[in-house]
This record gives C-alpha cells, structure tokens and sequence, in this order.
C-alpha cells in the first residue's frame, strides 16, 4: 500500500497566487504529479495521478452521452490536406495550426497529411458514405483521443500542442433537430461543471468573430479563474449544410427528396484539468472536489515506535477496508520514511479533500481526525468516532463538494461587474468581468479588442424579455443584447 517513491516537488514551496499566479499554476501542476514537460515543444506527459483526474472526467461524459444515445467510433489521426480546403472557412481557420506530414518511409507523399487537429472533415468525409436515406440518421458519434495543433504559446493542459479530448460529431435530418442536439451537449457540458467539477460556468452563444470555423453558431460555457480571467471551458457547435456540402453528405428524405444533413460537432478537452486549477487551487497546492477527485480521502497512521504502529495499523487496516466497502475512493499512506507533517502537506499538494488521521490516542478512545483540505488549518479539523465511520466520510465529501461551488459562484459574482459608460468597462476588464449591452457590431468588439485585450466571451441564453433595451457600452446606440467581455486564456 506504501508509496514507492517520495516526490521531492513537494518539498520546495510554491509561489503563492499574490506573488505570480501564472507561476504558481505552472509548479503547481509539476509539483502535484499531474504532469510534466515533454521532449517535444508544447508537448506534455500526463502522469497517472493526473490521467486518473482525466479518467474520472471522461468515464462520467461517456455515460452521460450513452444515456442519450450517442456510440463511440475511432478515426484515422492523418487526414488528406485536400480535405481542409473543401471547407473554405475551416482551413482559414486552421492553416496556421496544422503540422503536415510530407514524408513517409523515406520517401514524398504523392498527397500531404495533416496530423488531426479536429476531425470534422474525415468523418465528414466518411459520413457521406455512410448516409444515405432519413433512415441512416440521425448518426451521433463520438471520438476519444488527441489532436495536435501547432501552439505558439502553450501552458500545461490549458494550451498545449497535443491535447486529449473527445469530440463529437453528428448528422440530422433537420435544422431543428440538429440545433436540439447542440443545446442538449451544452446542457451536459453545464451539468458536469457544476455538479463534478463544483466550477460555476456560464453558457451561451458565441459573437460571429469568435465562433468556431466553418459554424453557423457556436455556444460554449465560460468560467471565471481566480485571476479573473476567462476560460472557454467546452464549446458546442452547429454547422448547418457547411459541411453536408462540402463533403456531399445527402440523403433521400420521407418524400423522397435529396436533402443535405445538418450536422454538429462538440468538445470538453483536458484543459479542463487547467480550470480545476485555476478555480480551486491554494498556496498549498491543489483542491480537488470529491466527485472528480483521484483520491476522496487519504488515511494517515500516526506512530513512533514499533508497538504503536501495530496498535494504530490495526485500526487502520479496518477502516480502510470499511471506506474501500463503501465505495469511497482512497489511499493508506504507511510510508516510514517520511514524517506526518510531510505526509500533511504531500496530501495537501496533490489537493485531496479529506485527510483520516489515526493515531495511538484516537486508536483508545475509538475516535479519528478528519481534515477538510477546503478549510485550511486547524479550523478544517474534526474528530468522529469510528463507528459508522463510512457514512461520516461520506457526508463531509458532501459538504466540501457543496462548499467547492459555494465559493467558486460567490468569487465569480462578485468580480462580474455592469460598468456604466465606456471608460469604467475598460477599468472593469482589466480585473473582471463587465456584463454589458452590445449592439451586435463587430467593429466595437474590435475596438474593445484593441483597446482593452478583452473579448466577448458568450451572450447568456437568458437574455432581457420585452421592449428592454439598452446601450452599447461602446458606441452607445441601442442594443437588444448583453454579452460577458473578459481577457481570457
């Protein structure tokens, strides 16, 4: 049960979030054993500790897109160049992003290949074989695996050049029905934010300049960092014909018409894993919420000698077995070579929600500590008796994952301001959030661009009922809508 290897990154102090929060965020994700830099530019290894985090994600969206009755399919990672440039909008998008393979066993590609850095055009592509009559739609495909774009800029898991994901991808009859699928993906998208990742999002439609290449509409859901930045943290998109047409996906409809698909495609990727970060992270290291967390509680032996520890590992040995019954997801930590202390902030580190000590005095009055990792210090500690010890683990996991959102939603509120006039916004959004009316024009989107580095993030789907209108909080003529800007990652 012991830990092998004792990882020295968690000896050395972090930078605190004051001091540099783009520093902390890159030691931090080296030091908590999530992941580390790979040989290749941009590129990253994700450790077990951190593909577990990634496992708990994908295995709930799995299940979450079964129940709706979406199927898992694989496709080739290179894809035909030509293949880009049947979608004017798409590669125009993605020119800048591709890596192109133009050799293969030593000898020119008669074609050059593209490493996948999104698969729309081969399951396109291949869709257009497949569909053929309204009775092969509606088709409702996912795919799991990494893509590769070529990242000037990259941060573990927020931006790397290789990154995981699943994308989805679907064909229907209708426009109608195909608009249904890209909001009930969002849904989802919202759902597993919230309720697993205790992270406060935000969904809505994107502006036209910042929709995905080749859509029609793109909707997303946002998030608001702890330093206040933005993340895009999952997109869903509706295509319309764009796609159908350019790789001639057509079928004969019930009145024996040939009509072309409306198609859709979606993603969560891993930097996610980023967002869980950002949002929840402390100067001691990470904070995972329950639902997703690798480990939901750690046990920790306290002994001096050799007849304590028989005591205290006996004890231990039991309630691990109890929480492991009871579906509790959990570690023994019985290393000898390391102090408790150095255990504490180890665990701390790796952002475990829930820390059992159990030491000789716990062992006689029959009692444990239990340590909250969201309530720092002293003021996280509890001590419960052992007996029906599962089901007090289990309602504390509760209570930190309800904590979790708590917080998140509070900080979110309170740094999402409605600015009044154009000079507060630009004060707004060098530190926030501003909430404002926008009269649709992307010449004062650019001009907020410009001016403040900050983009439009998404219109709520919620937006103002009636005759209400207001003022672009740029230009100043009238607006029917609001949108969220924010500088963003």
């Amino acid at each position: 049960m012991a830990e092998e290897n004792v990882s020295i990154n968690s000896t050395r102090r972090l930078p605190t979030r004051a001091e540099d929060f783009s520093e902390w965020y890159n030691q931090l994700v080296v030091k908590a054993d999530l992941a580390d830099y790979a040989p290749v530019r941009g590129c990253m290894v994700v450790k077990p500790y951190g593909w577990a985090l990634w496992e708990n994600i994908t295995s709930w969206l799995d299940a979450e897109f079964k129940k709706t009755g979406h199927v898992n399919a694989a496709f080739p990672t290179l894809i035909p160049l030509s293949f880009f440039e049947k979608e004017k909008e798409h590669v125009e998008g993605f020119a800048p992003e591709l890596a192109v393979v133009t050799h293969g066993g030593g000898v020119e590609l008669e074609e050059k290949l593209v490493v996948r850095p999104t698969s729309e055009t081969i399951i396109g592509y291949m869709y257009s074989k497949w569909v053929k009559s309204w009775r092969d739609l509606p088709i409702l495909i996912v795919q799991w695996g990494s893509v590769l774009r070529w990242e000037l800029r990259t941060k573990l898991f927020l931006r790397t050049a290789e990154f995981y994901w699943h994308e989805g991808h679907t064909a229907h009859a209708s426009k109608e029905e195909a608009i249904e699928e890209t909001y009930r993906i969002l849904d989802i998208y919202e759902k597993i934010y919230i309720e697993e990742a205790a992270i406060p999002v935000i969904k809505g439609v994107k502006s036209e300049s910042e929709r995905f290449a080749g859509a029609q509409m793109t909707t997303s859901v946002e998030a608001m960092m702890q330093d206040m930045r933005a993340l895009q943290a999952g997109t869903s998109h509706y295509f319309g014909t764009n796609f159908a047409k350019a790789f001639d996906i057509q079928f004969l409809d019930k009145n024996n018409s040939l009509q072309y698909c409306e198609t859709t495609s979606w993603a969560i990727s891993s930097r996610m894993i980023g967002a869980l970060i950002m949002v929840h992270g402390d100067d001691q290291g990470l904070m995972l919420p329950p639902r997703l967390a690798p480990i939901q509680a750690v046990i920790v032996p306290i002994f001096k000698n050799d007849e304590e520890k028989t005591k205290v590992m006996e004890v231990a040995d039991k309630i691990f077995m109890e929480l492991k019954a009871a579906g509790i997801r959990l570690k023994m930590d019985d290393r000898d070579n390391v102090s408790s202390g150095f255990k504490f902030n180890d665990w701390e580190m790796r952002g475990v929600p829930l820390r059992i000590e159990i030491g000789p005095k716990d062992v006689e009055k029959r009692s444990v500590a239990l340590a909250r990792r969201d309530v720092p210090g002293r003021g996280g500690k509890s001590f419960v008796p052992q007996t029906n010890l599962a089901a007090a683990v289990s309602g504390m996991l509760a209570e930190i994952q309800s904590s979790m959102l708590k917080r998140a939603t509070e900080f979110r509120d309170a740094n999402i301001h409605d600015p009044k006039d154009y000079e507060e916004f630009k004060k707004v959004v060098a530190d926030g959030w501003a909430f404002s009316w926008w009269c649709g024009r992307p010449e004062c989107e650019a001009k907020v661009k410009e001016d403040t580095k900050a983009t439009t993030r998404n219109m709520p789907l919620d937006q103002p009922k009636g005759d209400t209108l207001g003022k672009c909080i740029v230009c100043g003529e009238k607006a029917d809508r609001k949108i969220y800007f924010a500088r963003a990652y």
